[in-house]
C-alpha cells in the first residue's frame, strides 16, 4: 500500500479524482444551465429569478474552483475541455430557456443528478479515509438538498 503526500492510498486518491472530475463536468454544465437562465429569464417575476440565478451561478463557479483544487490536492488534473465536459455530464442541458418554472425544474433536476454524484463520491472517500474530499461533498450535499427543497417549494410541490 502506497502513501501519497497527504496520506491517502494512491490508488483510491486517483480513483477519488477521477470521480471528481465526473463532478466537475456536470457541475460545469450546470454553471452554464445557469448563466442561460440568468441572461434568459422573462415575465412578470424576472427581477426575484434574475438575482437568484446569478446567486446560484456564483455558488457554483466556487464549487468549480473547489473541485478542481480538490482534484489537484488528490495529484491528478483536474478536467478543463468542453469536450471533457460534455462527454461526462449527465445533468441535463438547458437551451433557450426563458419561462420561470422551466427554469427552476432545470436546476431541480440538476441538482438532483449532481447529488447523486456526489453521494457516490462521499461513499468512495469515506473508504479512501479522505477526509477532505467527504468533508466537501457533506458540505455541498446539505446545501443542495435545501436548495432542492426551496425549489420545489416555489414550484408547488413536495419532495
Amino acid at each position: 500500500m502506497k502513501l501519497n503526500s497527504i496520506g491517502l492510498e494512491k490508488d483510491k486518491a486517483t480513483k477519488l479524482a477521477t470521480e471528481l472530475n465526473e463532478l466537475l463536468a456536470n457541475f460545469q454544465v450546470y454553471y452554464q444551465n445557469l448563466r442561460g437562465i440568468h441572461w434568459n429569464i422573462k415575465g412578470k417575476r424576472f427581477f426575484d429569478l434574475h438575482v437568484k440565478f446569478e446567486e446560484f451561478y456564483d455558488d457554483a463557479n466556487m464549487k468549480v474552483d473547489e473541485i478542481a483544487e480538490r482534484i489537484l490536492t488528490l495529484g491528478q488534473i483536474p478536467l478543463h475541455t468542453f469536450k471533457d465536459y460534455s462527454t461526462l455530464a449527465k445533468v441535463p442541458v438547458g437551451k433557450n430557456i426563458s419561462e420561470d418554472e422551466k427554469a427552476v425544474r432545470l436546476i431541480v433536476d440538476s441538482i438532483s443528478e449532481l447529488l447523486n454524484i456526489e453521494r457516490a463520491i462521499l461513499d468512495s472517500s469515506d473508504e479512501a479515509n479522505d477526509e477532505g474530499t467527504n468533508s466537501m461533498m457533506s458540505g455541498f450535499i446539505t446545501e443542495q438538498e435545501k436548495t432542492v427543497w426551496m425549489m420545489k417549494a416555489w414550484l408547488n410541490e413536495t419532495i
